[in-house]
């Protein structure tokens, strides 16, 4: 079984999160979206919003012989990803800055555990410019974020500012 980790923060899951895992199914059996729990941030939805609102998404959506399932974790990367029984890791990159950064995490990764192959992944260009981080900071400044991240967290996080 080729067994693959896609972490990040998924705060909010994009659909350049989800072209990636689309892609990853055409290379792994089973992947395995490894929400990082990172107590420095001040994340814009708690981790079990996060983990429930991927599971109804992923449950729209159809990834054939592949197996995602929804996870998080703390600590290092690797170590998850062993424990996991993981063969890679799955990392999309946007821009030479994505590169940069990634490269330097992949080659410490491999550093620490050298049975776990970096895959790099490239969105499809429509979302090439999409990250979590724009999307807040877009939405939270009353921009228009359809098309980015897929209808039901648009809504989710239309309902928490309404909240807050």
């Amino acid at each position: 079984m080729r067994r693959a980790i896609y972490p990040g923060s998924f705060d909010p899951l994009t659909n350049g999160h989800l072209d990636i895992i689309e892609r990853g199914c055409k290379l792994f059996d089973e992947i395995i979206i490894g929400i990082l729990v990172n107590p420095d941030k001040l994340p814009f939805f708690t981790i079990e919003e996060r983990h429930e609102m991927i599971n109804e998404i992923l449950g729209e959506i159809s990834q054939g012989h592949c197996t995602v399932r929804v996870d998080s974790f703390r600590g290092l990367l690797v170590n998850y990803a062993v424990a996991q029984e993981a063969n890679a890791i799955v990392r999309g990159i946007r821009a030479i800055s994505d590169y940069e950064y990634e490269l330097q995490m992949a080659l410490m990764n491999r550093r620490l555990e050298p049975s776990i192959e970096t895959v790099f992944m490239m969105p499809a260009e429509k979302y090439s410019y999409v990250s979590s981080r724009l999307v807040k900071e877009v939405f939270q400044l009353g921009g228009e974020i359809a098309g980015l991240v897929p209808p039901l967290i648009e809504n989710r996080m239309k309902e928490k500012m309404n909240k807050g």
